[in-house]
């Protein structure tokens, strides 16, 4: 294909994948990495929306396993959300791409708070849109923010880049080396067999707003547009 097949994306990228192979922070190598390969995208005429985790430098889960309250334990992940954001903003500026950062919860001195037609807005203005904070409340996940946000903006597509792992596969390949990689499954299979691609929450608001997801890795330069274009890369997931 000479143009692309998506014309708006939801990008949803994980803490981990920012932090490169030291599983923590935000290594600068990597963020920049990225950002190069959402402008490639950008520069196609695609309008590009990215979730961003917090795992690389907060995990609720993990505090909650600690004894934390969980909702405080959630909020701080969220704000671990806003810092990675923050981050990727300002290596896409570097790179001349205009980018917006906007919150889920309020804090107008670093970015807008969401609201739904501005982001609109922006998109259709070729400007990234960054979403931060999560959807705002405790007990969701990024995934579902990005479930949330794709099919609030009308989202063509979500692409999940993971790092290290270039698709679905029947187990986790780390552990099991007779794991198959899976070209194709439904949201129905995902949640039946329990694969830990999304929550089953994400998995479900997808599936009903009939969003397909596509699973790839982010480590591979240029497979962003690999995806955006309509080559046949990781997983894709589909409907019922």
């Amino acid at each position: 294909m000479t143009s692309p097949k998506y014309k708006r994306i939801v990008l949803k990228l994980s803490g981990e994948a920012l932090a490169g192979d030291e599983g923590f922070g935000i290594n600068p190598a990597v963020i920049k990495s990225i950002a190069r390969q959402i402008k490639e995208v950008a520069e196609l005429g695609v309008e590009v929306a990215v979730v961003v985790g917090g795992g690389n430098i907060w995990r609720g889960k993990t505090g909650s396993e600690m004894g934390m309250d969980r909702a405080t334990a959630d909020y701080m992940g969220m704000l671990a959300t806003v810092m990675n954001s923050l981050a990727l903003q300002d290596s896409l500026e570097q790179f001349g791409i205009e980018t917006r950062v906007q919150t889920s919860i309020e804090m107008r001195q670093v970015a807008e708070p969401y609201i739904r037609r501005r982001a609109i807005r922006h998109l259709e203005k070729k400007r990234v849109v960054i979403f931060a904070g999560g959807t705002g409340n405790p007990y969701f996940s990024t995934d579902t923010t990005a479930a949330l946000r794709a099919a609030e903006i009308e989202a063509e597509v979500i692409l999940m880049a993971k790092n290290n792992v270039d698709g679905v596969y029947t187990a986790d390949p780390k552990v099991d080396k007779n794991a198959k990689k899976l070209q194709e499954l439904s949201y129905l299979d995902l949640i039946k067999d329990g694969l830990q691609v999304m929550d089953s929450t994400a998995s479900s608001l997808c599936m009903d707003n009939d969003i397909p997801l596509i699973v790839f890795s982010i480590t591979e330069e240029g497979n962003i547009k690999r995806a955006v274009m309509g080559e046949k890369i990781g997983t894709i997931v589909r409907g019922k």
